[in-house]
Order: structure tokens, then sequence, then C-alpha cells
């Protein structure tokens, strides 16, 4: 999670994420991290900092959105009619934050950590959501202060975060994790690079697939690739990518494979495939449009949509993992960066708030089309949307035109 000068990267994840993640620039004191949008690079992540798996919604308090009309279009094209959901108001977060991450803990409670404040200071303070009582409650506290990192939901129920850039963009090789049971996080095996604003996967075998990020606050991104096995605590070497990256997004696809796409700078269009039974990478079909700070969430048919970015234009594009390929699959009502992507149960795709917007749309992929669903009441980009066991997504924190905020929403 990087600072307010670095909101370039930032408005990215986390992202994630997604994991948001944010900018071209790598600054001191910016948390960076997609994140993100929860649950949409593949696995049961958060990128801290980065929009992405990284999301929210929000209605002006205590009311619901109003519908809006318009014309409907065809098939892979933006319409602006049949808007669905509200939202509503919910318990105030202890601490306003931003750039924090968001995971869904199998007690149905939802953990939220890190971030920074107002003035661009890194957050160590954790809470949880109940969504049954709509309170938030506080739980330990990290050990250490990062932004960039990841937060990844591990098969025994703990949370891992690993690495992250430290107040003065040094990048860090730490790990620790979040133990639901005892309300605490403890130091794991570090990393063997240290690494910020990459992104973290979790694999079907319960391994953890981080790639990517920066080495320091010079641009200087990364190529390689490295696993967490939980059993052991450790994290060892994998293949490394064939090209460093930073801003990009990974996805658990349907076959095993994980697909990594975009970055910042050069070859921001490229994308790859890992691997986990061979540890390797190896180059698949390219994105139309270069892409960085975008997300990419996995729909139920097994392509992927792939959104916005920091390049500031609103056409979509599908990655079919039977070709290979990637196509263009038509607008969002808008463009977006700093914005988070959630799959909902009805399958689809609820993409809210970045750039300091409090808008939101709903991508149907049986349609092939957005179309507006209302806005959320506080206009937000870095912050949280996670799907909730009910069906409704919970939008957290974040950053905009009007501030940081403590107020919460519910997507429903």
């Amino acid at each position: 999670m990087l600072n307010r000068a670095c909101s370039a990267f930032l408005k990215l994840t986390l992202v994630s994420i997604l994991v948001v993640t944010v900018g071209a620039t790598s600054c001191a004191s910016s948390p960076g991290g997609s994140g993100g949008t929860t649950g949409t690079t593949g696995g049961a992540t958060s990128f801290a900092g980065m929009t992405g798996n990284a999301g929210g919604n929000i209605t002006a308090p205590g009311g619901t959105t109003s519908a809006t009309g318009g014309a409907t279009s065809s098939a892979g094209t933006t319409t602006t009619t049949g808007l669905q959901g509200v939202f509503v108001r919910t318990g105030d977060m202890i601490v306003a934050r931003s750039g924090h991450s968001a995971n869904l803990l199998p007690n149905g409670m939802v953990l939220i950590a890190g971030g920074w404040d107002y003035y661009g200071n890194g957050l160590t303070s954790a809470e949880l959501y109940d969504p049954a009582a709509g309170e938030f409650t506080a739980t330990g506290g990290l050990i250490v202060t990062t932004n960039g990192y990841t937060a990844t939901l591990l098969p025994n129920a703990k949370v891992l975060i690993a690495g992250g850039c430290d107040y003065n963009g040094n990048s860090l090789a730490s790990a620790e994790l979040y133990d639901p049971a005892a309300g605490t996080f403890s130091a794991t095996g570090g990393m063997t690079v240290a690494r910020c604003g990459h992104t973290d996967t979790l694999l079907p075998n319960g391994k953890v697939l981080i790639a990517g990020g920066q080495a320091d606050q010079y641009l200087d991104f990364l190529a390689s690739a490295e696993l967490y096995d939980p059993a052991a605590g450790t994290f060892t070497a994998t293949g490394s990518m064939t090209r460093a990256r930073y801003g990009h997004t990974a996805t658990l696809l349907p076959n095993g494979m994980v697909l990594i796409a975009g970055t910042e700078l050069l070859y921001a269009g490229s994308a790859e495939l890992y691997d986990p039974s061979a540890g390797t990478f190896s180059a698949t079909g390219s994105m139309s449009l270069g892409r960085y700070g975008h997300t990419a969430t996995l729909l139920p048919n097994g392509k992927v949509l792939v959104v916005s970015g920091y390049r500031g234009d609103a056409r979509a594009e599908l990655y079919d993992p039977s070709v290979g390929t990637f196509a263009i699959a038509g607008s969002m009502t808008q463009p977006r960066s700093g914005h988070t992507a959630t799959l909902l149960l009805n399958g689809k795709v609820f993409i809210a708030g970045g750039d300091e917007l409090g808008s939101a749309e709903l991508y149907d992929p049986v349609a092939g089309t957005f179309a507006a669903t209302g806005s959320m009441a506080w206009p937000r980009w870095a912050h949280t949307a996670t799907l909730l066991g009910t069906g409704k997504v919970l939008i957290a924190g974040g950053e905009g035109d009007l501030g940081f905020t403590e107020d919460q929403e519910l997507y429903e």
C-alpha cells in the first residue's frame, strides 16, 4: 500500500488484487496493495492497497439507490437499464482506512487488516466484521507495518500476510499468519525475495503462489515467483515468469493453471500461464489492450473477465482458456481504476467505485452486457468488496474526494 503521492498505483489491487493496483510511480509511505478486490484473482485472497480481489457498495445513509432509465443495446455493449440491487448502511469500522485487506473467514466473519490512514501512515490494527450483528470489533494487530502486501485465506482457516513495503518504500520479505481461533497474528517463514505489489493465488494443492511485484522503490520489477507451504510454514522458489510484472492480476482457472495478465510500463498487454504440476510459466495470448491496475474475475463459464485499469479505457475483454486468447467484450458504463470486481451468487460481476467514483455496475455473462446499478453513498477507491455468505457484498474503507470514511455499506 503506497501513499497519496503514489495514488496512481494505489488505484490499481490491490486489488484486489486487486488487489487494486495503482500507478506508475513508486513512493515511500504509500500503502500499495488489490486491494484490493476480494476473490477476483483466484483463491480466497485479498490484495491490500489494490483494488480488484479485492470494492464495495454504498447508498445514502439509511437509504437505497434509485433506478435510472436508459436505452438497452445489443449484447457485448453497454446498457444503462435494468438497475438491480440497493446499497444500505451497516456498522462503522473502528478505524477509517484505505488500501487494507479483507478476507471472509470460514466462521462468516470478515477480517479487515492494515492499510493506511488519512495522513499516509501505515496501520497495524485489524478488526472483524460480524454480518449477523452488522458491527465491527477489534482483533489482534499485524506485527509489521506494511503496504502492498497480500492476504490469503488458507485451507486451515488462517490468513497469510506476505511481503509489502515499509514507510520508506523498501520491499519486505516478512510474512505472518492470522489465527481466527486465537485472534492474533504470529510470524511465519519469510519469502525468498523481498517484494511489494505482488499477487497471491491459492492453488488446489493448498500452497500459495506469490508472483512478481517490485523489489525496491526504484521500480525494479520482479519476474521471480515462489510458493508458500502452509504445512511447513516456508517459502520456496518456483519457476520465473516470462516478464517482470507489477500491477498485474493472477487468476486460478478451472484447469488448475494460473492466468497472469498485464503489467506496468512495457509489455502491458502480455499474459502467461503458471502450471503448478511443472512449476513453470509459459506465454499465452496477449490482451487486446495494455493494462495494469485492472481486475480479472473468473466467470461460471470458465472465462475470465478483465476490466479497466490505469489506461482510462472502458472496454472489457474475456480470456478463453480453451483457445488461450483474449477478445473485446463490450464496454463498461465508464472507465475505472482502483475499483473492485466481485462475482455474485447469481453469476453476475459487481463492479464498484474507483477513481473517486460512487457509481457501480453489473456485468451479465449471459447477455454480455454492462448495466448501471446505482451509486454508493460515499465515492471511493482503494476499498474492499467482500461477498458474504448471505449473498450481500460488504464495501469497506477506501478514500475519495470526500476523504476517508468509517461509514460502510452493503450491496444487496
